[in-house]
Protein backbone atom coordinates (compact mmCIF):
# COMPACT_ATOMS: atom_id res chain seq x y z
CA UNK A 1 0.00 0.00 0.00
CA UNK A 2 1.25 3.48 -0.96
CA UNK A 3 0.26 6.44 1.20
CA UNK A 4 0.25 9.74 -0.71
CA UNK A 5 -0.13 13.03 1.11
CA UNK A 6 -1.07 16.15 -0.82
CA UNK A 7 -2.96 13.74 -3.07
CA UNK A 8 -5.21 16.39 -4.61
CA UNK A 9 -2.36 18.75 -5.48
CA UNK A 10 -0.75 19.14 -8.88
CA UNK A 11 1.95 16.55 -8.17
CA UNK A 12 0.07 14.31 -5.74
CA UNK A 13 -2.83 13.79 -8.11
CA UNK A 14 -0.44 12.73 -10.88
CA UNK A 15 1.37 10.35 -8.52
CA UNK A 16 -1.90 8.67 -7.56
CA UNK A 17 -2.95 8.38 -11.23
CA UNK A 18 0.34 6.75 -12.17
CA UNK A 19 0.27 4.31 -9.27
CA UNK A 20 -3.27 3.27 -10.15
CA UNK A 21 -2.33 2.90 -13.84
CA UNK A 22 0.30 0.45 -12.61
CA UNK A 23 -2.40 -1.27 -10.54
CA UNK A 24 -0.74 -0.40 -7.22
CA UNK A 25 -2.87 0.00 -4.08
CA UNK A 26 -2.98 3.65 -3.02
CA UNK A 27 -4.30 5.43 0.04
CA UNK A 28 -4.85 9.10 -0.70
CA UNK A 29 -4.64 11.34 2.37
CA UNK A 30 -7.03 14.23 1.68
CA UNK A 31 -8.86 16.98 3.50
CA UNK A 32 -12.64 16.90 3.75
CA UNK A 33 -12.94 20.09 1.70
CA UNK A 34 -10.65 18.93 -1.14
CA UNK A 35 -11.77 17.61 -4.52
CA UNK A 36 -10.95 13.92 -4.45
CA UNK A 37 -13.71 12.37 -6.61
CA UNK A 38 -11.31 11.63 -9.48
CA UNK A 39 -8.93 9.77 -7.17
CA UNK A 40 -11.79 7.71 -5.81
CA UNK A 41 -12.95 6.89 -9.35
CA UNK A 42 -9.46 5.66 -10.18
CA UNK A 43 -9.66 3.18 -7.33
CA UNK A 44 -7.63 4.96 -4.68
CA UNK A 45 -8.63 4.44 -1.06
CA UNK A 46 -9.62 7.82 0.34
CA UNK A 47 -8.56 8.70 3.87
CA UNK A 48 -10.00 11.98 5.06
CA UNK A 49 -7.87 13.53 7.73
CA UNK A 50 -5.79 16.43 8.96
CA UNK A 51 -2.00 16.30 8.67
CA UNK A 52 -1.80 18.50 11.76
CA UNK A 53 -3.44 15.74 13.80
CA UNK A 54 -0.99 12.99 14.74
CA UNK A 55 -3.82 10.50 15.33
CA UNK A 56 -4.95 10.92 11.71
CA UNK A 57 -1.43 10.22 10.47
CA UNK A 58 -1.21 7.15 12.71
CA UNK A 59 -4.57 5.96 11.37
CA UNK A 60 -3.30 6.35 7.80
CA UNK A 61 -0.27 4.08 8.28
CA UNK A 62 -2.04 0.72 8.54
CA UNK A 63 -0.60 -1.69 5.96
CA UNK A 64 1.50 1.02 4.28
CA UNK A 65 4.87 0.01 2.81
CA UNK A 66 5.73 3.32 1.14
CA UNK A 67 4.97 6.93 2.06
CA UNK A 68 5.10 9.65 -0.60
CA UNK A 69 4.95 13.13 0.91
CA UNK A 70 3.96 15.69 -1.74
CA UNK A 71 2.01 18.16 0.42
CA UNK A 72 3.11 21.71 1.12
CA UNK A 73 1.87 24.97 2.58
CA UNK A 74 0.14 27.48 0.34
CA UNK A 75 -2.17 30.46 0.44
CA UNK A 76 -5.25 28.31 1.16
CA UNK A 77 -3.88 27.25 4.54
CA UNK A 78 -2.25 30.55 5.43
CA UNK A 79 1.18 29.49 4.23
CA UNK A 80 2.06 27.96 7.61
CA UNK A 81 5.38 26.34 6.75
CA UNK A 82 6.26 25.45 10.33
CA UNK A 83 3.13 23.35 10.74
CA UNK A 84 2.50 22.01 7.21
CA UNK A 85 5.98 21.69 5.72
CA UNK A 86 7.84 20.83 8.92
CA UNK A 87 5.70 19.47 11.75
CA UNK A 88 3.41 17.34 9.58
CA UNK A 89 6.37 15.72 7.83
CA UNK A 90 8.18 15.03 11.10
CA UNK A 91 5.06 13.26 12.37
CA UNK A 92 4.79 11.34 9.10
CA UNK A 93 8.39 10.16 9.43
CA UNK A 94 7.92 9.15 13.08
CA UNK A 95 4.72 7.22 12.37
CA UNK A 96 6.21 5.63 9.25
CA UNK A 97 9.15 4.37 11.28
CA UNK A 98 6.87 3.05 14.01
CA UNK A 99 4.76 1.23 11.39
CA UNK A 100 7.79 -0.39 9.72
CA UNK A 101 7.38 1.42 6.39
CA UNK A 102 9.88 0.28 3.74
CA UNK A 103 10.48 3.56 1.88
CA UNK A 104 9.79 7.27 2.37
CA UNK A 105 9.82 9.66 -0.60
CA UNK A 106 10.01 13.33 0.34
CA UNK A 107 9.42 16.20 -2.06
CA UNK A 108 11.68 19.05 -1.00
CA UNK A 109 12.65 22.09 -3.08
CA UNK A 110 15.68 23.00 -5.18
CA UNK A 111 17.89 25.28 -3.10
CA UNK A 112 16.67 23.99 0.26
CA UNK A 113 20.30 23.68 1.41
CA UNK A 114 21.31 27.27 0.56
CA UNK A 115 20.33 28.76 3.91
CA UNK A 116 17.72 31.28 2.77
CA UNK A 117 16.82 32.82 6.14
CA UNK A 118 13.83 34.74 4.79
CA UNK A 119 12.16 31.67 3.21
CA UNK A 120 10.27 29.58 5.79
CA UNK A 121 9.38 26.82 3.32
CA UNK A 122 13.04 26.31 2.37
CA UNK A 123 14.09 26.18 6.02
CA UNK A 124 11.33 23.73 6.91
CA UNK A 125 12.03 21.44 3.95
CA UNK A 126 15.76 21.30 4.71
CA UNK A 127 15.13 20.50 8.37
CA UNK A 128 12.85 17.63 7.31
CA UNK A 129 15.52 16.36 4.89
CA UNK A 130 18.05 16.11 7.71
CA UNK A 131 15.55 14.47 10.06
CA UNK A 132 14.62 11.88 7.42
CA UNK A 133 18.27 11.08 6.72
CA UNK A 134 18.84 10.40 10.42
CA UNK A 135 15.59 8.46 10.93
CA UNK A 136 16.84 5.04 9.84
CA UNK A 137 14.15 4.82 7.14
CA UNK A 138 15.07 4.07 3.54
CA UNK A 139 14.41 7.34 1.73
CA UNK A 140 14.55 9.26 -1.51
CA UNK A 141 14.66 13.05 -1.36
CA UNK A 142 13.72 14.96 -4.51
CA UNK A 143 14.51 18.66 -4.86
CA UNK A 144 12.48 19.89 -7.84
CA UNK A 145 12.67 23.30 -9.40
CA UNK A 146 9.42 25.00 -10.45
CA UNK A 147 6.53 22.73 -11.49
CA UNK A 148 5.42 23.19 -15.09
CA UNK A 149 1.82 22.59 -13.99
CA UNK A 150 1.97 25.78 -11.89
CA UNK A 151 2.41 27.73 -15.13
CA UNK A 152 -0.69 26.31 -16.81
CA UNK A 153 -3.09 28.96 -15.38
CA UNK A 154 -0.68 31.66 -16.57
CA UNK A 155 -0.49 30.05 -20.01
CA UNK A 156 -4.29 29.91 -20.25
CA UNK A 157 -4.57 33.56 -19.25
CA UNK A 158 -1.85 34.46 -21.74
CA UNK A 159 -3.75 32.59 -24.46
CA UNK A 160 -6.71 34.91 -23.78
CA UNK A 161 -4.88 38.22 -23.29
CA UNK A 162 -1.31 37.95 -24.60
CA UNK A 163 -0.16 39.60 -21.35
CA UNK A 164 2.55 38.14 -19.08
CA UNK A 165 3.42 39.66 -15.70
CA UNK A 166 7.09 39.16 -14.83
CA UNK A 167 8.35 40.27 -11.42
CA UNK A 168 12.07 40.69 -10.86
CA UNK A 169 15.09 40.08 -13.04
CA UNK A 170 14.06 38.61 -16.42
CA UNK A 171 17.55 37.09 -16.81
CA UNK A 172 17.28 34.87 -13.73
CA UNK A 173 17.65 31.24 -14.74
CA UNK A 174 15.45 28.24 -13.94
CA UNK A 175 14.95 24.68 -15.13
CA UNK A 176 11.24 24.05 -14.82
CA UNK A 177 10.31 20.37 -14.60
CA UNK A 178 7.36 18.68 -16.27
CA UNK A 179 5.08 17.71 -13.38
CA UNK A 180 4.32 14.46 -15.22
CA UNK A 181 8.03 13.63 -15.40
CA UNK A 182 8.38 14.44 -11.72
CA UNK A 183 5.47 12.11 -10.86
CA UNK A 184 7.17 9.29 -12.77
CA UNK A 185 10.46 9.93 -10.96
CA UNK A 186 8.61 9.91 -7.63
CA UNK A 187 6.98 6.55 -8.32
CA UNK A 188 10.06 4.95 -9.88
CA UNK A 189 12.23 6.02 -6.95
CA UNK A 190 10.43 3.42 -4.84
CA UNK A 191 11.69 0.55 -7.01
CA UNK A 192 15.04 1.71 -8.45
CA UNK A 193 17.89 0.60 -6.21
CA UNK A 194 20.12 3.53 -7.23
CA UNK A 195 17.50 5.95 -5.83
CA UNK A 196 17.60 4.57 -2.30
CA UNK A 197 19.00 6.90 0.34
CA UNK A 198 19.78 9.50 -2.29
CA UNK A 199 19.04 13.19 -2.90
CA UNK A 200 18.27 14.28 -6.46
CA UNK A 201 17.99 17.77 -7.91
CA UNK A 202 15.14 17.62 -10.41
CA UNK A 203 14.68 20.05 -13.28
CA UNK A 204 13.72 20.16 -16.91
CA UNK A 205 16.13 19.44 -19.78
CA UNK A 206 16.88 23.12 -20.46
CA UNK A 207 18.06 26.10 -18.49
CA UNK A 208 15.66 28.97 -19.18
CA UNK A 209 15.81 32.67 -18.46
CA UNK A 210 12.55 33.83 -16.88
CA UNK A 211 11.92 36.01 -19.92
CA UNK A 212 11.92 32.83 -22.02
CA UNK A 213 8.63 31.71 -20.46
CA UNK A 214 6.38 34.31 -22.18
CA UNK A 215 8.32 33.66 -25.39
CA UNK A 216 7.41 29.97 -25.10
CA UNK A 217 3.79 30.90 -24.38
CA UNK A 218 3.84 33.06 -27.50
CA UNK A 219 5.12 30.21 -29.65
CA UNK A 220 2.49 27.83 -28.33
CA UNK A 221 -0.39 30.34 -28.56
CA UNK A 222 0.85 31.94 -31.78
CA UNK A 223 0.75 35.52 -30.49
CA UNK A 224 3.30 38.16 -29.57
CA UNK A 225 3.71 38.46 -25.80
CA UNK A 226 3.22 41.75 -24.00
CA UNK A 227 5.56 41.49 -21.00
CA UNK A 228 4.92 43.69 -17.98
CA UNK A 229 8.11 43.61 -15.90
CA UNK A 230 7.68 44.85 -12.33
CA UNK A 231 10.69 45.35 -10.02
CA UNK A 232 11.20 43.10 -7.02
CA UNK A 233 10.65 46.09 -4.77
CA UNK A 234 6.94 45.69 -5.59
CA UNK A 235 6.88 42.48 -3.53
CA UNK A 236 8.76 44.22 -0.72
CA UNK A 237 6.07 46.89 -0.60
CA UNK A 238 3.30 44.29 -0.38
CA UNK A 239 5.18 42.45 2.37
CA UNK A 240 5.57 45.60 4.42
CA UNK A 241 1.86 46.33 4.10
CA UNK A 242 0.91 42.78 5.06
CA UNK A 243 3.08 43.04 8.14
CA UNK A 244 0.68 45.62 9.56
CA UNK A 245 -2.30 43.25 9.40
CA UNK A 246 -1.12 39.65 8.90
CA UNK A 247 2.42 38.81 10.08
CA UNK A 248 2.02 35.14 9.09
CA UNK A 249 1.16 36.08 5.51
CA UNK A 250 4.11 38.47 5.50
CA UNK A 251 6.40 35.62 6.54
CA UNK A 252 4.94 33.29 3.90
CA UNK A 253 5.59 35.90 1.23
CA UNK A 254 9.28 35.64 2.11
CA UNK A 255 9.41 32.29 0.32
CA UNK A 256 7.76 33.83 -2.75
CA UNK A 257 10.29 36.66 -2.76
CA UNK A 258 13.16 34.19 -2.46
CA UNK A 259 11.88 32.32 -5.50
CA UNK A 260 11.70 35.55 -7.49
CA UNK A 261 15.04 36.93 -6.38
CA UNK A 262 17.24 33.90 -6.98
CA UNK A 263 18.11 31.36 -9.66
CA UNK A 264 16.89 27.77 -9.44
CA UNK A 265 18.27 25.52 -12.13
CA UNK A 266 19.90 22.11 -12.43
CA UNK A 267 23.29 21.73 -14.05
CA UNK A 268 23.68 19.57 -17.18
CA UNK A 269 25.54 17.02 -15.04
CA UNK A 270 22.64 16.80 -12.58
CA UNK A 271 20.13 16.37 -15.42
CA UNK A 272 22.24 13.68 -17.07
CA UNK A 273 22.49 11.82 -13.75
CA UNK A 274 18.72 12.08 -13.29
CA UNK A 275 17.92 10.81 -16.78
CA UNK A 276 20.41 7.95 -16.48
CA UNK A 277 19.23 6.84 -13.04
CA UNK A 278 15.54 6.90 -13.92
CA UNK A 279 15.79 6.00 -17.60
CA UNK A 280 13.74 9.02 -18.61
CA UNK A 281 13.97 11.63 -21.34
CA UNK A 282 12.79 14.82 -19.72
CA UNK A 283 10.07 16.86 -21.38
CA UNK A 284 10.69 20.51 -22.28
CA UNK A 285 8.46 23.26 -20.90
CA UNK A 286 7.23 24.09 -24.40
CA UNK A 287 6.17 20.48 -25.05
CA UNK A 288 4.42 20.33 -21.68
CA UNK A 289 2.47 23.56 -22.23
CA UNK A 290 1.63 22.63 -25.82
CA UNK A 291 0.36 19.20 -24.77
CA UNK A 292 -1.96 20.57 -22.07
CA UNK A 293 -3.28 23.58 -23.96
CA UNK A 294 -4.22 21.35 -26.90
CA UNK A 295 -6.47 19.14 -24.77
Amino acid sequence: MFLVTGATGGLGRRVVRLLREREQPVRAFVRLTSRYAELEQRGAEILIGDLLQERDIQRAMGGVRCVISTHGSNETDGGNAQEIDYRANIDLIDQAKAAGVDHFVFISVLGSDRGYEDAPVFKAKYAVERYLQQSGLTYTILRPSGFASNLLPLAERFDETGIYLLIGDPKNRSSIVSTDDLARIVVDSTTIAAARNQIFSVGGPEILHREDIPRIFGQVCKREPLIINLPLITVDGVRSLLGLFNPQAQEALGTFRTLLANEFFCTPTQIEHLQTTFGIELESLEDFIRRYLST
